[in-house]
C-alpha cells in the first residue's frame, strides 16, 4: 500500500493561535474527555441498573459494551463529516444527538432499550474527541500540537478523576436514572459553549464525501508507516486503559469487595497518574521532543503492566495490587497518547478529521472486543484483567521499537 498522496501530504498551515486561551483549552479538553465521561459517571450505576431493571450484573454490563461499540462506529463517521462540513457543524450535530440519547436513557423501561440508547449515546459522544483532535491539527503541528494535547490531557484527567465520584453521588441522590439526567445537562452545556466559543478551523478545501472516498483515505492511511507507527503504539496503550475501565467495577466490587463509593475513590486515584503525566508532558515536550516522551511513556507502561500481572498472578488479594500499577500505567499513557496523536496527525493536514476518526474507531472497536471478552471469561478474579493489561503493555513496547522509531525517532 502506497503513501498518502503528496498533494494532500505536503500542504501545511501556519499556527493561527500561537498561545491557546485557557477557555479554548478547557473546551477542547472536555470534548476530548467525552468518551471517558460516558463511562466513568455511569460505571458506579451498573449494579443499580441490574437491580432496577431486574437483570443480572453480567447482562447489565452490556450497557458498557454497547457504549464502546457506539464510540467505535461514531468515531468512524464523525471524522469524515468534520472534514467535509467543518468541525463546528459536526460538533453541534453530535452534541444535540448526545442530549437526545441521554434523555432517552433516563426514560428507558428495559435493559434492551437502555443498551440500544447507550449505543446511540456512544455514537453521539464520539463527535467530541474526533473534532477536538482535528481542531488541534488545524492550529498546530508536531511538538506544538503535542503540547496543546498534553494540556487537554490534564483537563481530560479531571473527568475520570471526578466522574466516578459524581456518578456515585448522583446515584445515591436520585438513582441510576439521575445519572442520565446529568448527562443531558452536560450535553446542553457543551452545546452552549461550542456555539459561543468555538469558531470554524477546518481548511477551506474540503475532501469529497462518500463511502468510497472514506474507505480509500482510510486504506491509504493504514498503508502509510508515518501513521501506522504512532497509531499502533497508542492503540496498544489504549487497550490496557479500556480493559481497566470496562472491567474494574467487576474486579474491585466483586473480587475485592469494595463498595461503589470506595470504587469511585480508587478509580479517581488511578486518574491522578494521568494528570501527572499530562502536566509533565506539557512541560517537557518542547525541550525533549515527541519521540523521547513516547519512549519514556512506553517504558512506564511496560513496568506497570509487568507489576500488575506479577502481583495478581502471585495471589495478592488486596485492591492495591491493581490500583498501584494502574497509577503508573496511566502516567505513562499520558506521555504516550498526546505525543503519538500529534505524530499521527502531523503529516496529513487535509485529512485531520479522518485520521482522528480512524484512531478512535480502531481504539474503541478493539475496546468493545476487550470488554466483551473480559465479561465472558469473568470467573471471580482479577487475572484476566491483569493479563490483558500486560499484553497491551508488551504490544506497546514492540510497536514503539519496531514501527514508531523508524519514522518518528
Amino acid at each position: 500500500m502506497g503513501a498518502v498522496s503528496p498533494r494532500i501530504d505536503r500542504i501545511r498551515y501556519p499556527s493561527v493561535n500561537p498561545s491557546p486561551s485557557l477557555g479554548l483549552t478547557v473546551v477542547l479538553g472536555l470534548l476530548l474527555a467525552l468518551t471517558a465521561l460516558g463511562n466513568d459517571v455511569f460505571l458506579p450505576a451498573v449494579p443499580a441498573v441490574a437491580t432496577g431493571l431486574g437483570e443480572t450484573f453480567g447482562r447489565a454490563q452490556h450497557a458498557v459494551t454497547a457504549f464502546l461499540a457506539g464510540l467505535a462506529l461514531g468515531q468512524f463517521l464523525w471524522g469524515p463529516l468534520a472534514d467535509r462540513f467543518g468541525r463546528r457543524r459536526a460538533l453541534l450535530a453530535g452534541l444535540a444527538l448526545f442530549a437526545a440519547a441521554s434523555a432517552g436513557c433516563a426514560l428507558a423501561r428495559s435493559l434492551p432499550e437502555l443498551v440500544t440508547l447507550r449505543f446511540v449515546q456512544g455514537v453521539a459522544m464520539s463527535s467530541g474527541p474526533v473534532a477536538a483532535r482535528a481542531i488541534v491539527r488545524d492550529l498546530y503541528v508536531r511538538e506544538q500540537a503535542a503540547r496543546l494535547l498534553a494540556r487537554m490531557t490534564v483537563v481530560f484527567g479531571f473527568v475520570p478523576l471526578l466522574g466516578p465520584l459524581v456518578g456515585a453521588a448522583t446515584l445515591s441522590a436520585g438513582g441510576w436514572r439521575a445519572v442520565f439526567v446529568f448527562y443531558t445537562a452536560v450535553a446542553v452545556g457543551l452545546l452552549a459553549a461550542v456555539l459561543r466559543r468555538l469558531a470554524e478551523t477546518a481548511p477551506p478545501q474540503r475532501p469529497a464525501p462518500g463511502f468510497v472516498a472514506l474507505a480509500g483515505n482510510s486504506l491509504r492511511l493504514l498503508g502509510d508507516a508515518r501513521f501506522l507507527g504512532p497509531a499502533a503504539t497508542m492503540l496498544s496503550v489504549q487497550m490496557g486503559i479500556l480493559a481497566f475501565v470496562s472491567h474494574s467495577p467487576v474486579v474491585l466490587v466483586n473480587a475485592y469487595g469494595v463498595t461503589p463509593t470506595q470504587f469511585a475513590a480508587l478509580f479517581a486515584t488511578v486518574m491522578l497518574g494521568q494528570i501527572a503525566g499530562g502536566w509533565l508532558g506539557n512541560r517537557w515536550v518542547l525541550r525533549r521532543g515527541i519521540a523521547r516522551l513516547v519512549r519514556v511513556g512506553v517504558a512506564a507502561v511496560g513496568v506497570a503492566g509487568t507489576l500488575l500481572a506479577a502481583a495478581v498472578h502471585a495471589g495478592i488479594g488486596h485492591w492495591a495490587a491493581v490500583i498501584a500499577p494502574m497509577v503508573l500505567f496511566l502516567f505513562g499513557a499520558a506521555l504516550v497518547l498526546p505525543n503519538a496523536t500529534a505524530a499521527a496527525l502531523g503529516p496529513f493536514p487535509h485529512l485531520a478529521g479522518t485520521v482522528s476518526s480512524l484512531l478512535g474507531t480502531l481504539a474503541f472497536a478493539l475496546g468493545a472486543l476487550v470488554s466483551a471478552t473480559l465479561a465472558a471469561i469473568w470467573a471471580g478474579t482479577a487475572r484476566p484483567l491483569a493479563t490483558a493489561v500486560f499484553l497491551a503493555a508488551a504490544a506497546a513496547y514492540f510497536a514503539e521499537r519496531r514501527l514508531f522509531r523508524r519514522h518518528h525517532g
